[in-house]
């Protein structure tokens, strides 16, 4: 049971209440002035409680015992049907003679409001590269800047970015398919010289990982659909792939990644400044790739994917 802030009597409450009047010591009008409350209010509970005892203090649902007017099942049952055979609500309110809000709501319940959900949904395609560099992914993740605690924290947006024009920064993310390893990078935006930058310095970190990157997968902002970033794929001999438009699961790995960043890195502790934050982001993606348990890795870190020899390992790990 949900009881809103300003609720004066609790179920415990109304059932102290109730016993103090039925118990003789209060009268209705002293328990409505010691409760804060109405004497029809008391009398109500006092009722209730002679009637259903300690059962009868709970609340109960607003909606009527009897609805004579209601839509009977055989008409809810023909506008869905009709529903289901792509028919408009008005065509629908006509064959079966009830009102057009009347068809709404049944379709609202049905969770037939709109024709595209009577489609079945498109099933979930995972997928995962055979080995490290066939596919990396990459995206990028706007946050505000601040120069004090933030209102996550706080809840006072008083001087924040979008008020005093402290600006953006911007999260790099990128994501092997196979392994899960990621590279992150803040720039001070999202145009292609900062994209491009970002990709660069990616495909160093796996080479000196021992991963050699084949191909690229973008969403399709301005910055991964310029000619200077299909040029930079080409330099770098990589094969650049886009995402279909409004899909963001196919790009979902580097989407996930985004929010576990937010989760356990950007908002996971009051950070005095923007700055403070961004100078965390390194510590905190290197125990993403080597020490944080992955779920679909059968809880191991992303770095178990490289199958290094203790040699190399130690060699890499900073």
């Amino acid at each position: 049971m949900n009881i809103h802030k300003n609720a004066r009597l609790t179920p415990r409450r109304r059932e102290e209440m109730s016993l103090s009047v039925i118990e003789g010591g209060l009268t209705k009008a002293q328990a409505a002035r010691v409760y804060d409350v109405s004497p029809k209010i008391v009398a109500r509970w006092v009722e209730r409680y002679k009637a259903e005892g300690r059962a009868g203090m709970v609340d109960r649902s607003s909606r009527p015992r009897h609805s004579p007017n209601a839509v009977d099942r055989a008409a809810v049952d023909r506008i869905v049907a009709l529903r289901r055979q792509r028919w408009t609500g008005a065509h629908i309110a006509q064959e079966v003679g009830v009102s057009p809000a009347t068809v709404s709501r049944v379709l609202k319940r049905a969770g037939l409001s709109r024709l595209k959900d009577i489609d079945p949904a498109e099933p979930v395609v995972r997928y995962e590269r055979a080995h490290p560099g066939a596919l990396i992914h990459l995206d990028i993740k706007k946050l505000g800047r601040f120069s004090r605690v933030g209102h996550r924290i706080t809840g006072d947006r008083t001087g924040q970015s979008n008020s005093r024009g402290i600006g953006w920064e911007y999260v790099h993310v990128c994501i092997d398919d196979h392994s899960r390893l990621s590279f992150t990078q803040i720039h001070a935006d999202e145009k292609a010289v900062s994209a491009i930058a970002s990709l660069k310095a990616a495909v160093a970190w796996y080479a000196r990982l021992g991963v050699k990157v084949e191909r690229v997968m973008t969403d399709n902002g301005s910055c991964y659909k310029s000619h200077a970033f299909r040029s930079a794929c080409q330099d770098l001999g990589l094969k650049h792939i886009r995402t279909k438009p409004y899909t963001p699961r196919t790009n979902g790995k580097a989407e996930r990644f985004i929010q576990t960043a937010l989760r356990e890195w950007a908002y996971a502790r009051a950070y005095q400044t923007s700055n403070q934050r961004a100078a965390d982001l390194p510590v905190w993606t290197h125990m993403y790739n080597w020490h944080r348990p992955h779920g679909s890795l059968n809880s191991k870190p992303p770095i178990s994917r490289l199958n290094l020899n203790k040699d190399n390992l130690l060699r890499l790990h900073i």
